[in-house]
C-alpha cells in the first residue's frame, strides 16, 4: 500500500513541478539556470523515496565556470536524486523525442536542455560541436552519462569519449561526479531507504600535449571514479555484487569510441 501511496504522489509531484517549471520558463525561456532550479525541486522528491540524499561539493568546483560534468547512470530514480547535485548553469544533452512526454517533455525543452536526434546519424556526429559550441558561447556547463545508458546494478560501464571531446572542443575541465549505488536498494514500501552519497571530484584539465590521448584519459577518469563509487558504496553499505564476467569487464580498459 505505501509503494502505491509513494508511486501516486512522485507522479504528482514530477507533474506540478514540470508545470511550474514551464510557467517560470515561459517568463525567461532557455534561460542558463532553469535547469538548476527545476533539477532542485526534483530532487527534493527523494524525500518520498525515504532516501536520504547527500552532496559532496569541494572547493575546486565550487564557482568553476563552465565544465562538463560526467556522472553514473544507475536507474529511472536518478530524476529524482541526481538531480539534486545540478549546479547553476547546467543543461543536460537528450533524445529529442523527450519533449513528447507529457509536461515533463514541454519542461525539459523549455528549460534549455539540449535536444538531439540519435535516429539521424549526421545531426549525430554534429552534437559534440553544437554542445561545445553552446558551452563557448552561453557559458554553459554541459552534464552527461559517459556510459550512454543505464547500468541497473551492473557496476560502472565502460565510458565513450563525447563527453571527455566536448571538453576538448569547449576547453573546459571535465569534473566526475559520484553517485553510491541505489540499485535494488530502494524498496517502496519501506518507510527509510537509506543514504545516498553523490560526490563531486577534482576538475580534470585536459593539457594541449594530451589531446590524442582522449580514450587513455576517458579510462583513467572511469578508473578512478570506480574508486570513488567503491568507497561511496562502502559507506553506505550498498556495494554492489557482481557476477564474474561483470566483476572482469569492471577492470578491463574500455575501447568503446
Amino acid at each position: 500500500m505505501l509503494a502505491v501511496i509513494r508511486i501516486i504522489l512522485m507522479t504528482i509531484a514530477l507533474v506540478i513541478i514540470s508545470i511550474c517549471s514551464c510557467l517560470f520558463c515561459l517568463i525567461r525561456p532557455f534561460h542558463r539556470d532553469n535547469v538548476h532550479h527545476t533539477a532542485k525541486y526534483m530532487g527534493k522528491v527523494s524525500k518520498l523515496l525515504g532516501l536520504e540524499v547527500e552532496i559532496r561539493i569541494p572547493d575546486s568546483v565550487k564557482n568553476i565556470g563552465p565544465v562538463v560534468y560526467i556522472c553514473n547512470h544507475q536507474n529511472s530514480y536518478d530524476i529524482f536524486t541526481v538531480s539534486g547535485a545540478v549546479q547553476p548553469g547546467t543543461v543536460s544533452v537528450g533524445k529529442k523525442s523527450l519533449k513528447w512526454i507529457p509536461f515533463f517533455g514541454q519542461m525539459y525543452w523549455l528549460t534549455g536542455n539540449i535536444l538531439i536526434d540519435r535516429k539521424n546519424k549526421n545531426k549525430a556526429m554534429n552534437t559534440i560541436d553544437m554542445t561545445a559550441k553552446k558551452i563557448r558561447e552561453k557559458k554553459l556547463s554541459v552534464w552527461l552519462f559517459p556510459e550512454g545508458t543505464r547500468s541497473y546494478g551492473r557496476g560502472l560501464l565502460p565510458f565513450k569519449t563525447g563527453a571527455f571531446r566536448t571538453a576538448v572542443k569547449a576547453e573546459v575541465p571535465i569534473v566526475p561526479i559520484c553517485a553510491s549505488n541505489t540499485h535494488k536498494t530502494i524498496d517502496l514500501n519501506r518507510w527509510n531507504n537509506g543514504k545516498m552519497i553523490i560526490e563531486l571530484l577534482d576538475p580534470i584539465t585536459i593539457a594541449e600535449d594530451e589531446r590524442d590521448k582522449i580514450r587513455t584519459i576517458t579510462n583513467q577518469t572511469r578508473a578512478e571514479m570506480l574508486v570513488k563509487l567503491t568507497a561511496l558504496n562502502k559507506e553506505t553499505g550498498r556495494e554492489i555484487v557482481l557476477s564474474k564476467s561483470e566483476a572482469a569487464e569492471q577492470e578491463q580498459p574500455s575501447e568503446i569510441k
